[in-house]
């Protein structure tokens, strides 16, 4: 029997750490930003883990200017932050840990937390806000995370896992282009819950729901399909998953990729 109880999640995010943890370490020790980091992407694996229900982020947003847009975009908070070299102090760890604090005792319904930063400075938050009985999500880099964050966590994501599409099966000659787009919210899905503790094959329904999730006006409708689980099978057809049909709902099961 399928699990109904669905998470929710806030989403607290320290910026300047994403940022830099794109980038290289210069000759003087210093860290350069690098390429902005796809901040959607994270969001579309988090929901895989339930429903968000709170997005900030933490920042002195004139250093990071050109991300101002895509993530007040995907309906994030951002919070300012003044340069720590006017402060002496981060305070974007401060305030991130105090607005933390403040949502597990005044939000019950949260019951998990995701902090988007490798820094080893949340160890302690992540520790109380355990004590309150949250499950905290750490995701960072993997070069710039530190493994005392990583291990405190219930579970760390790596960057580089998420936004890496290795495990999911070459699409592009056998679907045409206007679909490709409604494979790859279903492959990204089933490739995420396949990684979760969960049963061997997915159920259809959980499917749909989650890829909703990610991108609510998602309709396979809109892609040519009567209904999902036409686009299953025609997935199936092509040779991309394997599918069954349960016996006694009559429901369609997806088993994973093919080999």
């Amino acid at each position: 029997m399928t699990n109904t109880y669905q998470s929710s999640l806030a989403v607290l995010i320290d910026y300047e750490n994403l940022a830099l943890g794109t980038g290289k370490r210069k000759r003087n020790g210093h860290q350069e930003a690098g390429p902005r980091p796809d901040v959607k992407r994270i969001l579309e694996r988090l929901v895989d883990k339930g429903r968000i229900t709170a997005k900030r982020a933490y920042c002195d947003w004139q250093r990071f200017d050109d991300a101002i847009t895509p993530l007040h975009e995907l309906g994030i908070e951002l919070i300012e932050i003044p340069d720590r070299a006017y402060t002496g102090k981060n305070s974007a760890d401060i305030r991130l840990s105090v607005d933390a604090m403040e949502i597990a005792l005044t939000k019950e319904h949260i019951d998990t937390f995701a902090i988007l930063s490798g820094d080893s400075d949340f160890s302690p938050l992540v520790a109380k806000l355990k004590e309150f009985g949250k499950t905290v999500i750490g995701v960072g880099m993997k070069e710039s995370t530190s493994s005392l964050l990583a291990e405190v966590c219930d579970e760390f994501l790596f960057y580089e896992d998420i936004v890496s599409t290795g495990g999911i099966p070459d699409f592009a000659s056998k679907v045409p282009a206007e679909q490709q787009p409604c494979y790859q919210l279903l492959f990204d899905t089933i490739d995420a819950l396949q990684g979760e503790e969960t049963d061997s094959s997915i159920l259809a329904s959980r499917l749909k729901d989650t890829m909703k999730r990610k991108r609510p006006q998602f309709s396979e409708r809109s892609y040519g399909y009567r209904s999902f689980s036409m686009l299953l099978r025609e997935a199936a057809k092509l040779g991309l998953i394997e599918i069954h049909q349960d016996p006694k709902s009559g429901t369609v099961m997806v088993d994973g990729f093919c080999e």
